[in-house]
């Protein structure tokens, strides 16, 4: 009776938030300093009971609707502001166009993501594959007076492009060192090598690659294929990978004599490897037999080399001439 009172007094000192299921007693405090570790996590371990006990009396207490996977409440808002875990981002700086729209007061307006393309009579898309007014869907250009004879202005057009989509790609880059500098990099863009580090320190700074590094990140990048690189081009001064890797020789898929067998006799191989560690019954034959012979021309071969060093050693004794003389 006495630790149920005592269970009660504590949860009516606790202020439970069960928005974030959390519950609390602002006026817990412990009595004398413990005297071990272990009487601190048992203090410990007895508050936390109590608070989780409290939380589940306030959660059950509220009116369930009942649903096919079982009872369901809704919890009400949360009434305590917990704190981020991460600073607050900072926002990113404008870039030069948004400065100069800004300036200029030019406001942007959404634009149709599709348009009516004269040369198909389709409608089609104002940007990606397949898009509306497409060089490749353009078959005859008109000339112009500013034109220079003997300049291809298909070729022309797509100069123009390339140099528009590198200048597009520079001041991305320009912009994402500006927007480092104050910190303001969204954490998952890395820059190039040739781009200011995130942290902007020069102690981050990547390291130059050395040339033999290059080298082996280039022969690994030509011999990725199925073809280890036989049949790539080969660029203007490279040389030949000086260690091509052996792709393994997947087994084919028809079964039957030969080749198509192979699949099975290496099943079969796995099973009875598996077999033979978890039996002692199973031994395959011929293999003891192999191993009995081998044993045993060692052993004939050894006491053969050591009889032919004892003759060695042993003194050979020369033989008497028998000598032509009568005794007289």
């Amino acid at each position: 009776m006495a630790e149920g009172t005592t269970a009660a007094a504590a949860a009516s000192s606790c202020e439970v938030d069960l928005g974030n299921l959390m519950a609390y007693d602002p006026s817990h405090h412990i009595a004398a300093a413990p005297s071990s570790r272990e009487e601190l996590r048992e203090e410990c371990l007895r508050k936390a009971t109590e608070l989780a006990q409290a939380v589940a009396d306030v959660l059950f207490a509220l009116p369930p609707n009942e649903d096919r996977d079982g009872p369901i409440v809704h919890l009400p808002p949360p009434t305590t502001r917990l704190p981020r875990e991460k600073h607050l981002p900072k926002p990113k700086p404008p870039t030069k166009w948004e400065q100069f729209a800004k300036m200029k007061g030019i406001t942007k307006r959404k634009k149709n993501k599709r348009e009516w393309d004269e040369q198909t009579q389709t409608w089609k898309r104002t940007y990606g594959y397949d898009r509306v007014n497409d060089d490749k869907d353009i078959p005859i250009l008109e000339a112009k007076a500013t034109d220079e004879p003997g300049v291809d202005p298909f070729a022309q057009r797509r100069d123009e492009k390339k140099k528009r989509v590198e200048k597009q790609e520079k001041n991305r880059l320009q912009n994402l060192k500006r927007a480092a500098k104050v910190g303001a990099l969204p954490s998952h863009i890395q820059l190039a090598a040739t781009a200011l580090p995130i942290t902007g320190t020069k102690a981050d700074v990547p390291k130059k690659s050395r040339k033999e590094d290059l080298e082996g990140v280039a022969g690994m990048a030509s011999s990725a294929t199925a073809s280890g690189g036989k049949f790539d081009e080969k660029l203007p001064g490279e040389k030949p990978p000086k260690h091509p890797g052996k792709h393994r020789k997947f087994l084919p898929v028809a079964e039957g004599k030969g080749m198509g067998n192979q699949e099975k006799q290496q099943n079969d191989k796995i099973l009875n490897a598996l077999l033979a560690k978890n039996s002692e019954d199973q031994m395959d034959v011929g293999k003891a037999i192999t191993m009995y012979k081998v044993k045993k021309e060692k052993q004939r071969r050894k006491d053969k080399d050591m009889s032919s060093a004892s003759n060695k050693l042993k003194a050979q004794k020369k033989p008497h001439k028998k000598s032509s003389k009568k005794k007289a």
